[in-house]
């Protein structure tokens, strides 16, 4: 659980000019999942495993589940104090947790306690808009906490981080080293906002293959595995093992069909290269 929240998960805190309210605002921490509709299941899943607290609903292809009530809010904070967050949204969980401690106690229907509000969401994902800047010129941010980067994963976390952030690929490329004048590639990759950069590194030595690799254009970065002996001796047994549960799954049954055609040099044939085409074609965002 905690790795998919990792993975999918956003903390936020939210400020709404507000007539009814004594100084000008409604406050509320909110803890979200925002997914894709063909992962309303596992979101259902999600909901029960925190005692059935929070609402779903959707929103044009998305299905979101949100927490927002701070009498239901420490029901997670009780969760991540036991089963902790290991990339850097641990800082925003920190922070957060902070904020709904404040609005708990009512310490934010005060000028002094707004403030602390303010301060704290000023570090916390993309920091304060250009409204809530101008309605609180003086607020100083409040110091990001470090989250320590050398954390070794667990195998659950693993699991969990994949069903979110994870992907199974097959790639048919053109060849002119290849007879049927085609080739087939698989591939693992895991994608992370280049802050992540050590724990990204550590998945590497974990699970024993591929490369981590940081994009020059964007701040992120790509865990990526391409040799078949990596994928099928060490990928497909460690996800065999700690099993995906949402639609991903769906991806991952067919990564292995296509693993076990190459493996048979199925994908040498007519046949077999149709078949793989065929799979690739309902796969990832072509799934329907």
């Amino acid at each position: 659980m905690t790795g998919f929240i990792d993975a999918e998960g956003s903390f936020g805190i939210y400020l709404r000019k507000s007539t009814g309210s004594k100084y000008g605002f409604e406050v509320k921490g909110m803890f979200q999942i925002n997914l894709n509709k063909n992962d309303s299941v596992l979101l259902e899943n999600i909901k029960l495993f925190f005692n059935n607290v929070g609402n779903i609903y959707e929103k044009k292809k998305s299905i979101i589940y949100t927490v927002e009530s701070k009498k239901l809010l420490p029901v997670l904070i009780d969760h991540f104090e036991k089963y902790p967050l290991i990339t850097q949204k641990r800082a925003d969980y920190i922070l957060f947790k902070q904020a709904v401690e404040l609005i708990i106690r009512g310490e934010h229907l005060t000028p002094e306690g707004l403030d602390k509000v303010v301060a704290i969401k000023a570090s916390m994902n993309r920091g304060l808009s250009i409204d809530l800047k101008a309605a609180f010129p003086g607020v100083i941010p409040v110091s990001r906490p470090l989250v320590d980067s050398e954390i070794t994963p667990d195998p659950y976390w693993i699991a969990g981080f994949v069903d979110g952030e994870g992907c199974f690929r097959v790639n048919v490329q053109e060849s002119s080293t290849n007879s049927l004048g085609f080739q087939v590639q698989l591939r693992f990759q895991i994608t992370q906002h280049s802050r992540d950069k050590i724990l990204m590194e550590n998945l590497v030595k974990f699970l024993g293959c591929g490369k981590y690799y940081i994009h020059r254009d964007i701040e992120a970065g790509d865990y990526i595995v391409t040799k078949f002996s990596d994928i099928v001796e060490k990928i497909l047994p460690f996800f065999n093992r700690y099993r995906l549960i949402g639609a991903k799954s769906k991806n991952y049954e067919d990564f292995c069909k296509v693993v076990e055609l190459v493996a048979t040099k199925a994908h040498l044939t007519h046949k077999g290269l149709e078949q793989i085409k065929k799979i690739k074609s309902g796969m990832n965002t072509k799934r329907i």
